[in-house]
């Protein structure tokens, strides 16, 4: 797919990064906003799942039981075909089946677990049976670390989606650039589908969303809202203060070249070398930014207002819902 906001020359988006790595120092820090996040003790990096969300899903935990829940049986597998995603596996309520990019078929593990493991139930491996379409030798089982039996499709561990509640729905493919539906063979549905698929390749490295609560705010290639740490520095220069664990509940965004972003202010849009080995890590307006491990799904919000120190990125490098100070 050709996006325009690919089209701007490197050469010329590299010398114009290059040309702002200076002036970092010369711009006053933005002025205060209304705080419309939650807080916590100060200095907190915050708990994966269980963020103060402003506008997130919480995990993707629902208020009511889902067709998807872990309790319900898989029943007698068979093959669907859904739109723009292609032939996938569904169990006997016709709910797509799907695999993890981070677990392992050989030998067979799963690493969905926790809140994880309440967005995408693992699909029970007791009582299912090959359908049609579906080769009996494929399916298997792994016990997860809870002792449970967990479905598998030629050794990938299988989940539903708590967001897919009706037959036929593929809310799920390609949800954070890891989570694919299942294809018969076990290998991944090539199709784009209602969650991003291959189509999320097609997104800007950063752009812009409107959130219903927060307003207009920073997402990644993914569609993961992007966040701030207000103990950071960005005058002079761009220095980050989330180090070890810090970084693993809160990964640094790595650098995007500008010609590879929509809506997102050119000044002060630089990418800096950390201190601690981490390589290197992009910046909007001088501020270094980050996702959050808590956010499962895009349009999950679950790190805003976290610690009364992490904080959602307007296009200028504000932040959401909190003073600069």
């Amino acid at each position: 797919m050709k996006t325009s906001w690919r089209s701007a020359s490197l050469v010329a988006s590299a010398a114009a990064v290059l040309a702002l790595t200076t002036a970092c120092g010369q711009d006053s820090p933005p002025a205060a906003s209304q705080n419309v996040g939650a807080s916590a003790a100060p200095g907190d990096y915050g708990s994966i799942g269980t963020g103060n969300g402003v506008g997130g899903t919480a995990g993707g935990q629902q208020a009511t039981p889902s067709p998807s829940s872990p309790s319900n049986p898989a029943g007698k597998l068979s093959v669907a075909t859904a739109e723009e995603v292609g032939k996938v596996v569904t169990d006997s309520l016709g709910l797509t089946l799907y695999r993890f990019d981070q677990d392992t078929e050989q030998p067979p593990k799963s690493n969905c677990d926790g809140d994880c493991a309440k967005t995408w139930p693992p699909v029970p491996a007791d009582d299912a049976e090959a359908g049609e379409g579906i080769d009996k030798s494929l399916l298997g089982s792994v016990t997860r670390a809870d002792g449970t039996k967990q479905l598998t499709v030629a050794g990938w561990p299988a989940y539903r989606y708590a967001k897919d509640v009706n037959a036929g729905d593929v809310k799920g493919q390609g949800v954070g650039g890891k989570w694919y539906a299942l294809a018969p063979d076990g290998k991944k549905a090539q199709g784009g589908g209602a969650g991003g698929g291959e189509e999320a390749g097609a997104q800007p490295g950063l752009s812009t969303r409107n959130d219903p609560k927060l307003g207009e705010i920073v997402v990644d290639k993914n569609g993961m809202t992007v966040y701030r740490f207000k103990k950071d520095e960005a005058w002079p220069k761009p220095v980050s203060n989330c180090t070890g664990e810090c970084l693993e509940k809160w990964p640094l965004v790595e650098p995007v070249d500008y010609a590879d972003t929509k809506g997102i202010q050119e000044k002060g849009y630089m990418i800096f070398d950390r201190t601690d080995g981490k390589g290197k890590q992009q910046t909007i307006n001088c501020s270094p930014i980050y996702t959050f491990a808590g956010d499962k799904a895009p349009g999950d919000t679950n790190g805003q207002g976290v610690g009364g120190t992490w904080y959602a990125v307007r296009p200028d490098g504000k932040l959401v819902g909190a003073s600069e100070k």
